[in-house]
């Protein structure tokens, strides 16, 4: 199983970034993938994520309304579209993936800087 980020870059506030994981060893439709940011000296958050089905997504609050999840099965990849972004997405981005009944999230990617200027 290997998750792969990227996507990431410089922005400036305002602007907008489109982040892939790309996925293999799974497929998409069973498996629910997250992704996750992590700035310095901070915890890492979940941002969002999307169940198996594809039914269900979430967003923290942080980011309701300006990021947006989605998939394509076909191409094994899961995207992150950020737009209007603001100096605190900030972050490490990472990618994950969650096996069905699974409580937590069992396999992570390696993941991609996002910087966002003011």
């Amino acid at each position: 199983v290997q998750l792969q980020a990227s996507g990431g870059g410089l922005a400036q506030a305002g602007g907008s970034l489109r982040l892939s994981c790309v996925v293999s060893g799974f497929t998409l439709d069973r498996y629910a993938i997250g992704w996750f940011r992590q700035a310095p000296g901070k915890e890492r958050e979940g941002v969002s994520c999307i169940t198996g089905s594809g039914a269900s997504t979430y967003y923290a609050d942080s980011v309701k309304g300006r990021f947006t999840i989605s998939r394509d099965i076909a191409k094994n990849t899961v995207y992150l579209q950020m737009n209007s972004l603001k100096p605190e997405d900030t972050a490490f981005y990472y990618c994950a993936a969650r096996r069905p009944m699974s409580s937590s999230y069992n396999y992570w990617g390696q993941g991609t800087q996002v910087t966002v200027s003011s």
